[in-house]
């Protein structure tokens, strides 16, 4: 995983129910980049994944340890990945993985929802983030897979602008993202900055609670 952190800094039409102002929870949501420390929340969440969830992630029906394994490879892989953080717990998740050793022209990217925090618009913010990250490392071509009965993720690929075709009992979604510039640069960076600060305070609060 990344070794940056960012807090979401939301578009008000991808905003997560969650965030919407004048909700009880904006305060607890986070949108932000992983920590290589925080491999345990991520695996954490993959584990909460009920069977549907897990087979709409993965394709396939995957074991425990399938996803212990999986989540552990994550720093090695150099992914980058998102949590939607709520009172410190990861809910949601969206990786932006590397089809190399280094970051190339072409990326691919996956998202894993909690059931209880489905159908709230946070695999669109999700995505949001995705698509910045990968413009901003020059990826010119961003990938996405889903069965083809995964309505939402089509849905979601579909508002981000993917074109969509059916390959073997799947749907293979291609988004083109615009060239990195100042504005996207920068946006990100800021993300980062505020997203240390909260990744520091969700530790602080781990502690705590473990103490």
């Amino acid at each position: 995983m990344s070794n940056t952190t960012s807090r979401a800094v939301i578009d008000p039409d991808d905003a997560p129910e969650a965030l919407q102002p004048g909700t009880r929870a904006i305060s607890a949501a986070t949108v932000r980049k992983l920590w290589p420390t925080e491999a345990e929340l991520f695996r954490n969440h993959m584990l909460r994944l009920d069977k549907d969830s897990r087979r709409l992630r993965f394709a396939h029906g995957v074991s425990d340890s399938f996803i212990e394994d999986y989540a552990a490879r994550m720093n090695d892989m150099g992914s980058i990945v998102f949590g939607y953080f709520v009172d410190g717990e990861i809910r949601a998740a969206a990786e932006l993985r590397k089809l190399a050793d280094d970051w190339g022209v072409e990326a691919e990217a996956a998202f894993s929802v909690e059931r209880t925090f489905q159908d709230q618009g946070i695999g669109s913010a999700l995505m949001g983030r995705v698509i910045r990250s990968a413009r901003n490392r020059g990826i010119r071509l961003l990938f996405m897979s889903c069965l083809a009965e995964n309505a939402k993720m089509q849905a979601i690929a579909r508002k981000h602008e993917a074109d969509l075709r059916f390959e073997y009992g799947e749907v293979i979604g291609e988004i083109i993202p615009d060239g990195p510039d100042y504005f996207s640069l920068l946006a990100e960076a800021a993300d980062d900055r505020v997203g240390y600060m909260m990744a520091v305070l969700d530790l602080s609060s781990r502690l705590v609670k473990a103490a």
